[in-house]
């Protein structure tokens, strides 16, 4: 059966993808940075899935005591950890869809631009839940197709191996989230 995750792209690009990321997205990282920032404080258990390379790695987590960056691929895992070597961060591969951890232990659970790239990101939801504690936050920036798409962009990236799964308006997203349980604010 073919690979459907996009996990040998990630594979594949994990030592170039910080130059792209931070190069081709730098403003909309910084963007992202200056929203969620106020909701992070230093008692804080924070889960980050789909890291990357630490983009909002290196961004955040020294706003809080406790950060666990975690993404599917080894070799962007290996990239985070070379790249940040940050004391306060645990480092670990993790499938969004099949956490290791026991039930309510994070106070707050980042998945930045990713749950557009899943096959399943009802059950990367459905995972969060279960991990995220009562009370818990789940912040899940994503990207949505509302205006300007560079389809160019795009169609080199699904070239190289690329694969979007949801195309979701913002709209549809927001519905997306709150239809699986979540609450928007």
């Amino acid at each position: 059966m073919a690979d459907k995750s996009n996990k040998k792209f990630w594979e594949r690009t994990a030592k170039l993808y910080t130059y792209f990321q931070e190069k081709g997205n730098e403003e909309l990282y910084k963007t992202i940075y200056e929203k969620i920032k106020p909701f992070f404080y230093k008692e804080q258990r924070v889960l980050e899935l789909a890291c990357g390379t630490g983009q909002l790695t290196r961004l955040l987590s020294d706003e809080t005591d406790s950060w666990t960056a975690t993404d599917f691929s080894e070799k962007m895992v290996f990239e985070t950890e070379k790249r940040l070597n940050n004391q306060n961060v645990i480092y670990e591969v993790q499938d969004a869809t099949a956490l290791g951890y026991k039930d309510d232990v994070f106070d707050v659970v980042l998945i930045a631009n990713a749950l557009h790239i899943m096959p399943n990101p009802n059950k990367a939801l459905d995972e969060i839940k279960r991990v995220l504690k009562t009370d818990g936050l789940l912040i899940a920036p994503t990207f949505v197709y509302d205006g300007k798409v560079n389809k160019i962009r795009l169609w080199f990236m699904e070239k190289a191996g690329f694969k979007t799964f949801h195309k979701w308006k913002s709209e549809d997203y927001m519905n997306f989230i709150e239809d699986n349980g979540f609450k928007i604010k």
